[in-house]
């Protein structure tokens, strides 16, 4: 009988942390690819509604357009002027962007 000090099946520590690389470069990949360019964009988003003021015109998610009346922080809600007359209440975060 041939005795190598490991009980049969046991790898040992070095092969329980090579099959670990595997998962943890998967995660990394993932981190980059994914969570890192969306947080980048939400930052982005935050960082223009609160540059929001009365004047701007702007585009909402669903597409309409119109120049900010008022905002009030408070409540999170833009009045935008999408015609002569006529004024809409939005959420702030339903302001998609500015356009120029």
């Amino acid at each position: 009988m041939l005795m190598t000090g490991q009980p049969a099946g046991e790898g040992g520590a070095g092969s329980m942390l090579v099959s670990l690389v595997p998962l943890l470069l998967i995660f990394v990949i993932f981190y980059l690819l994914l969570i890192r360019p969306q947080q980048k964009k939400q930052k982005e988003h935050q960082k223009l509604l609160t540059a929001l003021k009365r004047g701007d015109r702007v585009v909402t998610n669903s597409g309409m357009f119109g120049v900010i009346a008022s905002i009030n922080d408070d409540k999170n809600i833009v009045v935008l002027r999408v015609g002569d007359d006529v004024k809409l209440e939005f959420l702030k975060s339903s302001i998609a962007g500015k356009v120029e």
